[in-house]
């Protein structure tokens, strides 16, 4: 039975305007439904408080708060929340609909995933953690039950419902604290960083760089770092252990992605990345060292799980009606063995019965019926073989291996393309109708196959001011990322000398790119006061040449230089210095 036939909620219309038309998940705060906004007419997904937390008013108070605080974060990566509202006891948010199947399902169905599958999936996780840490908030609940994958390859991080606002910008300011004064311990066990367990214990974003590290973990070898019987073995492993590299688990990860593992997933937060855009940097620049043998190699036999192939109803030919069992009533003395039925001795001696003539018309009847009905069942069995087929498998395929196992098939397929974070280029990534559908031999089965990853260029934003340089990483998809400065000769203060990765990398949608910003040229030192020695080593420390003037007796200072302390010059300028007794 359907027990999502007895929600209240299916079929009601939320504050006047949402549609409850599908239960679609449950989870330990919220119910997640499907449903229609019916002002706009879209697909909307509903998070819908569970009644006993709607009635806490300071939780609601703060549910409501951080809602609006993550409608405001507009980033590709995180699933967009449009609206937040309240019906009676239903406390509830409206959010992009995102048609796919979470990481959990990935993983579920396939186990460990190839080093360039996982880093696709972990890298927009990043991005869009990276946007949420630098717009203040943290998430606190990452796991692959909330990291989507839409059916086009895009990678999305969903249910900030234990999503908390950092107080101010940097510092210990920033703390925040996972448990409540009772000791109920906020997030999902598993995932837990250290400093979220301890008691009132001050946390801040790099609990979801830890997170992150548990989740590339169980991607490389299938299954998690810390398991136990109960949640208290598996929060005393986390207190206690470090996170064994996944080398262990899976011989064909790199050291360098061990020693990601090892750094995101710190006991102490202060050996972690400061914020998913530090790991993530970390994580390309890693990347870039490892060859596409390295990448796509195959994780071990022993880190996929046993498919489970699905079963389903199909149609058949049915030439004579089935009998189904039914539950007779039978009365309980014909169960009892005739030898024990009281004192009494039965005859058994058979007695032949009088032969009756029979008709035979009813034979014939039933003869002709059978044969009409096996000549029907064959014709419609031929005509539907004749127009129907089962779509075949081509899956992994190339176009022309597509085409010619469809035609093998009876069909002929028409083509597209679309980008995919975890099917090669050039391979078939899904067809309509599915494999194992039915479909008709007249019409066309349409096959999607992989561009490949959408990567994108670094621009050349050199000599540009770093806000227009910003806008242009913008433009082309990239997230604006750390900003330093340095002295340049050719680069005017304030526009941009480089930026790291270089110009022409390709990079994932949405990757960070630091940028450096000239500080002009570089001032020449004051060096009145100094002696020779130390005066000419703290001009050529700032790149300049030295030349002495005059006499310099029992080791008098500098009384003068030229040019003056403090003037801009270009590297290599020569500086005249000047001596005298003191």
């Amino acid at each position: 039975m359907d027990k999502t036939l007895d929600d209240p909620l299916i079929g009601a219309l939320l504050d006047g305007r949402y549609r409850v038309e599908q239960r679609i998940a449950v989870g330990g705060m919220a119910t997640v439904y499907r449903g229609n906004d019916t002002r706009l007419d879209r697909v909307v997904a509903l998070k819908v408080m569970h009644p006993s937390l709607a009635a806490d008013t300071d939780f609601t108070g703060r549910f409501i708060r951080e809602a609006k605080a993550v409608a405001r974060l507009s980033h590709p990566n995180v699933v967009n929340v449009f609206d937040q509202g309240a019906d009676g006891r239903a406390v509830f948010l409206a959010m992009e609909y995102v048609p796919g199947r979470t990481l959990r399902d990935l993983l579920r169905d396939r186990g460990a995933l190839s080093v360039r599958a996982a880093l696709d999936i972990l890298e927009p996780v990043l991005a869009a953690l990276g946007a949420a840490h630098r717009a203040g908030l943290v998430h606190r609940d990452i796991k692959p039950e909330n990291v989507l994958i839409t059916d086009n390859g895009m990678v999305k991080v969903a249910d900030f419902g234990l999503v908390r606002l950092l107080t101010g910008t940097e510092g210990a300011g920033d703390a925040i604290t996972s448990t409540t004064s009772t000791g109920t311990v906020l997030g999902t066990v598993s995932y837990l960083a250290p400093e979220q367990i301890h008691q009132g214990a001050p946390t801040d974003q790099r609990v979801d760089v830890y997170a992150a590290g548990i989740l590339l973990y169980e991607m490389l070898t299938g299954a998690k770092p810390h398991t136990g019987e109960n949640a208290m073995q598996v929060i005393y492993r986390h207190l206690n252990e470090d996170v064994p590299p996944p080398s262990l688990a899976a011989p064909g990860v790199g050291r360098e992605l061990d020693a990601i593992v090892a750094t995101a997933t710190a006991r102490d937060p202060q050996a972690r990345p400061w914020d998913a855009v530090e790991l993530l940097a970390a994580l390309q620049r890693v990347r870039r060292t490892l060859s596409p043998a390295q990448l796509d190699a195959e994780p071990p036999a022993s880190t996929r799980p046993t498919p489970q192939y699905p079963t389903g109803e199909v149609t058949a030919v049915v030439d004579r009606p089935v009998e189904r069992t039914s539950v007779l009533d039978v009365p309980s003395e014909l169960l009892t063995p005739p030898s024990r039925r009281g004192d009494e001795t039965l005859t058994l001696t058979p007695q032949r019965p009088a032969r009756r003539r029979r008709s035979r018309a009813p034979l014939i009847w039933a003869a002709v019926i059978a044969v009409v009905l096996a000549l029907v069942g064959g014709a419609t069995y031929v005509l539907s073989s004749g127009l129907y087929t089962t779509v075949p498998s081509v899956l992994g395929q190339t176009e022309a291996q597509a085409v010619a196992t469809l035609d093998t098939a009876g069909l002929r397929g028409t083509f597209t393309q679309q980008f995919s974070e975890t099917v090669q280029a050039g391979q078939v990534m899904s067809t309509d109708p599915g494999v194992g559908a039915r479909a008709r031999k007249s019409e066309p089965v349409k096959v999607v196959l992989s561009k490949g990853p959408d990567r994108v260029p670094v621009p050349n934003v050199a000599g540009m001011t770093a806000d227009a340089a910003r806008q242009a990483l913008t433009a082309a998809r990239l997230t604006p990322g750390t900003t330093s400065t340095a002295f340049s000769d050719t680069v005017p203060e304030g526009a941009v000398i480089s930026a790291d990765p270089a110009v022409g990398t390709s990079l994932s949608p949405n990757a960070p790119v630091s940028l450096v910003v000239s500080k002009g040229m570089a001032p020449v030192p004051d060096v009145v006061g100094l002696t020779k020695d130390d005066a000419t080593k703290a001009l050529t420390d700032a790149g300049f040449t030295v030349q002495s003037s005059g006499l310099n007796l029992f080791g008098g200072k500098v009384v003068g230089q030229t040019p003056k302390a403090g003037t801009p010059q270009p590297q290599g300028t020569l500086v005249v210095i000047s001596f005298g007794l003191f």
